[in-house]
């Protein structure tokens, strides 16, 4: 797959570097693949997960829009208009030149104070942005009707947010992505293999087994994955522009689909 993303980087144009996404569900190796790539290939590697709001910006969301935006990682909660700004500068950038990377404290559930920040030095041959949603086609009206999960249910009844959602994705979102010049899905055999994903992801961290991950800490993030569920199964079904799709089995075994 690092080899794929090379080959998107060489088709790219010449007058400044590629800009290509890298996108799937949790835990589908999207951040893996495009730190891998950005080795090889001296890219730089942006996860949108390092430009979400601000806890402030998400607070008054949650006040002005509705409570569940409060939550990041939905589309939304991102500030596209500073990673946009942040690969402008990255092209732009002379041999000599730092830029500074956006980094996000997930723990603290606020964005690192700037002086934090690691910085990459020149001009990458690419940027590349792995980024769970980007290339996702928003849904008709009417799908939004009906809940897909408990979440849904019982904290959006009258579907607001995610009719809001669903105006970003086909919006500022498709828009963002329209300027981009790849997109590569990693598409899950399923949303059943998110939370075991997703899980191993946090077993990972904590550096302990997947098995011995604590069953509270399933519990949370079988909630949290409600967030992304309706954007997630969209696109395995379909509703996703991208140029090149590697299908994935339950181990993340990836097959290039033709193009």
């Amino acid at each position: 797959m690092v080899a794929r993303v090379g080959r998107l980087i060489e088709a790219g144009p010449v007058e400044r570097p590629a800009r290509i996404a890298i996108v799937g569900a949790q835990g589908s190796g999207k951040t893996t693949l495009a730190r891998a790539a950005a080795v090889r290939f001296r890219a730089a590697q942006i996860s949108i997960d390092d430009v979400y709001l601000t806890r402030d910006e998400r607070e008054t969301m949650a006040r002005e829009v509705h409570p569940l935006f409060l939550t990041r990682g939905p589309p939304g909660t991102h500030d596209l208009g500073m990673l946009s700004a942040l690969m402008d500068r990255l092209s732009e950038a002379g041999a000599g030149d730092e830029t500074p990377l956006p980094d996000f404290d997930k723990r603290g559930d606020d964005r690192v104070p700037a002086d934090r920040w690691h910085r990459f030095a020149g001009r990458p041959s690419a940027i590349l942005i792995d980024a769970w949603c980007l290339g996702a086609v928003a849904e008709d009206e009417a799908a939004l009707t009906a809940p897909i999960n408990a979440l849904e249910r019982d904290r959006d009844p009258d579907a607001a947010w995610r009719r809001a959602v669903n105006g970003f994705v086909g919006g500022p979102y498709a828009d963002f992505t329209a300027d981009l010049d790849a997109v590569l899905f990693l598409r899950a055999p399923g949303f059943d293999v998110v939370l075991d994903w997703r899980c191993q992801q946090e077993a990972d961290l904590l550096g302990v087994a997947p098995a011995d991950l604590p069953a509270a800490e399933r519990t949370r993030l079988a909630d949290f994955i409600q967030y992304f569920e309706r954007v997630t199964r969209r696109m395995l079904a379909g509703g996703v522009r991208a140029d090149v799709t590697a299908s994935l089995d339950r181990n993340r075994v990836p097959r290039l689909l033709p193009e």
